[in-house]
């Protein structure tokens, strides 16, 4: 019996040679187009694409070298370590062009040698987005040609030492700073910061060194911080609108900070004109209640918009801050509380106290509350009353308690307050 040979169509071969024709003379910005929304991996694999893809991705300005670039099924650091190392080193090998954004950040990646020959290569270039994520070991100390860099409009750092030299004047064109488990000398810091007079955002997070934080920023628009430190001072900060601060305290924290006379309260928002979002973290709010804490501030938070605060309801200067905040914000339009509980106080004081201060005080602007933690406290369920009742515009308050335990009880006891807003509904959330 004999084979018959299968015939291919000639239109089907000269359609395969159309489709790999249109894949070569692609134009050049589809091109980029494409290379840009692959991984650095995937973009070296077009190289086989047809010969005028073989070399596209080698003009690629933004080079990332992260997890889904680097695949490395090892278990040997060495061998993890010597790996990144050579594919590193030859894509700068064979790239050609400007780098626009270096991007390293490898789950395995350590402070490593190498390190300091790409940023010395990246120096010599125009590059404006530099990222370093040292996952593992100890602090990379950051190579002092970074400091070069004056096209650099973001700068992250992750587990790194910084030492700027003595002569460095700071980052010219750098708007964006983001630095996470630093370490860093209290005056390079502050130089730092205020010699880059173009910073709009700054994020300082699990930072050692330095303790004051001195903020002199003119341009800055949104400010995130969490770690340990003992004060926060802004200097001319005025276009300042989005803050988030968490204030990590040991077990040894007490109200021995440092203090101005007019007390925390006042001076944090002394040059704060222009804030719109505020969070207070952690233990923030103490170190806000902490010496005097004012029925309203000397300058109103008139553009203030939303506000979550972390709070100990049994703790009495907190919560006059937190009403200090409020009365201080009348267009606040959402409204956050999360509850801890980690300090007790004589709660009858609280509440009698608190009771006297819930006078002549609306929200007029207040539209949305949610309340967390609670567990059904005299004092907490005075606060959630004293809102209901004064916020003529309120749409929805969002309540979740700690615990399942009296829960029912307190629910019911919230269903039974008078509500100044007709439209109010109370939203109860399972813990």
């Amino acid at each position: 019996m004999s084979v018959m040979k299968q015939h291919i169509p000639s239109n089907f071969l000269c359609n395969a040679e159309l489709e790999v024709d249109n894949i070569s003379n692609l134009p050049a910005q589809i091109v980029d187009k494409i290379l840009s929304h692959l991984s650095l991996r995937d973009a070296v694999r077009t190289s086989v694409l047809s010969t005028k893809w073989r070399n596209k991705w080698v003009t690629l300005p933004n080079l990332v070298f992260d997890n889904q670039s680097l695949l490395i099924s090892s278990q040997d650091q060495t061998f993890i370590k010597n790996k990144i190392v050579n594919i590193v080193d030859h894509v700068l090998l064979l790239h050609s062009g400007p780098i626009h954004k270096f991007k390293l950040s490898h789950r395995d990646l350590q402070g490593v040698c190498d390190i300091d020959r790409w940023i010395l290569f990246l120096s010599r270039g125009a590059v404006k987005e530099f990222i370093l994520e040292i996952w593992k070991g100890h602090r990379y100390k950051l190579h002092s040609s970074i400091y070069l860099c004056q096209k650099l409009n973001h700068l992250e750092l992750f587990n790194c030492l910084l030492k700027p030299p003595l002569t460095f004047s700071g980052f010219k064109s750098l708007k964006s700073l983001d630095l996470q488990h630093i370490t860093m000398e209290q005056d390079a810091f502050e130089q730092l910061v205020s010699r880059c007079h173009l910073l709009e955002r700054l994020t300082l997070m699990n930072f050692e060194g330095f303790s004051d934080l001195k903020i002199h920023a003119p341009n800055l628009l949104f400010f995130d911080v969490g770690g340990v430190f003992e004060d926060i001072n802004f200097m001319n900060t005025f276009n300042l609108a989005i803050v988030s601060i968490g204030l990590y305290v040991n077990p040894g924290f007490d109200k021995n900070l440092t203090l101005g006379s007019a007390g925390n309260l006042v001076k944090f928002f002394a040059h704060l004109p222009r804030l719109q979002r505020l969070e207070v973290q952690s233990f923030f709010l103490k170190y806000l209640a902490d010496n005097k804490v004012p029925g309203r501030l000397p300058t109103p938070c008139d553009e203030l918009s939303f506000l979550s605060i972390r709070i100990n309801f049994n703790h009495l200067d907190e919560c006059l801050a937190a009403l200090c905040l409020l009365r201080s914000s009348p267009n606040l339009q959402e409204l956050e509380m999360l509850a801890r509980t980690e300090e007790q106080s004589t709660l009858r004081t609280v509440a009698s106290v608190m009771e006297e201060n819930y006078q002549n005080c609306v929200f007029n602007q207040l539209r949305h509350v949610k309340i967390a933690g609670i567990t059904g406290l005299k004092q907490e369920l005075n606060f959630v009353n004293f809102l209901l009742s004064n916020s003529p515009v309120l749409e929805r308050m969002t309540v979740k308690p700690a615990s399942a335990d009296g829960a029912w009880e307190m629910l019911k006891e919230l269903l039974r307050f008078r509500r100044a807003s007709v439209q109010a509904e109370i939203v109860y959330v399972d813990p």
